[in-house]
């Protein structure tokens, strides 16, 4: 009869046990929800680049370099130095560039930021591509410097078409399909959670064209830049 006994307290001590990690782990999860909510909500506070001023900047870019890709860039590069204090934020003055596959689509990048909330980079392709958009949780402003952006959503029946001096704004959450036609550069600026997007950036690298130099060098880079501005402070 004592046996009984004992091996009746010991099976129910597994489910006890099993009860209490489920109840801590729920309980850690909502606490992680809570905390994650609210950053969301102050998230604000740790932008500093103006979609506004940017759009002024492309707009000025396109017409102190007209047919010039490379004098745009530079343009660019200098006068967000001169704006934004280095003690505020860092820029990446060298132009780092690398290849970039993510939802399809081919091209190249250079990051002239990358932080915790904000990324302020170059990206396009001399021979053209298209792919899917991905869903971030980051609003993404695509200032097209030179050529041409299409692109949907389904129920769509007629496209986007984006121009030089024009801004194609993705609010976080929504995915379409675009294009960018042969030629086609431009000035990609997201803010949000940046961290959270770049499973995206690294998908096609793991999983398609196996191409770990460049993997390995998006890391380093972006690393980097968020390194470097969390020691100046900017999150």
């Amino acid at each position: 009869m004592a046996f009984n006994k004992k091996s009746t307290k010991t099976r129910a001590e597994p489910s006890h046990n099993c009860f209490l990690t489920w109840a801590k782990r729920i309980g850690v999860l909502s606490v992680l929800v809570v905390i994650f909510g609210w950053l969301d909500t102050i998230k604000d506070r740790w932008y500093v680049f103006d979609p506004a001023f940017l759009h002024e900047l492309q707009v000025a870019a396109i017409a102190a370099s007209p047919n010039d890709t490379a004098g745009m860039i530079s343009h660019i590069v200098a006068n967000l130095t001169e704006t934004y204090p280095s003690k505020n934020i860092h820029l990446n003055t060298h132009q780092d560039w690398v290849f970039n596959n993510a939802g399809g689509a081919m091209g190249a990048m250079y990051i002239i930021h990358a932080s915790i909330t904000e990324y302020l980079i170059i990206f396009g392709t001399p021979l053209g591509t298209e792919g899917h958009t991905g869903i971030h949780t980051a609003d993404d402003y695509f200032h097209i410097l030179v050529g041409e952006q299409w692109a949907f959503q389904p129920g769509q029946l007629e496209m986007e078409r984006y121009t030089p001096g024009m801004v194609h704004l993705m609010p976080r959450g929504v995915a379409k399909q675009y294009k960018m036609h042969e030629g086609c550069w431009a000035m990609e600026y997201a803010r949000g959670w940046i961290p959270l997007m770049l499973p995206f950036g690294f998908a096609d690298a793991l999983t398609s064209t196996l191409d770990i130099p460049t993997l390995y060098n998006t890391v380093r880079i972006t690393g980097r830049e968020i390194l470097l501005n969390l020691l100046v402070g900017k999150i």
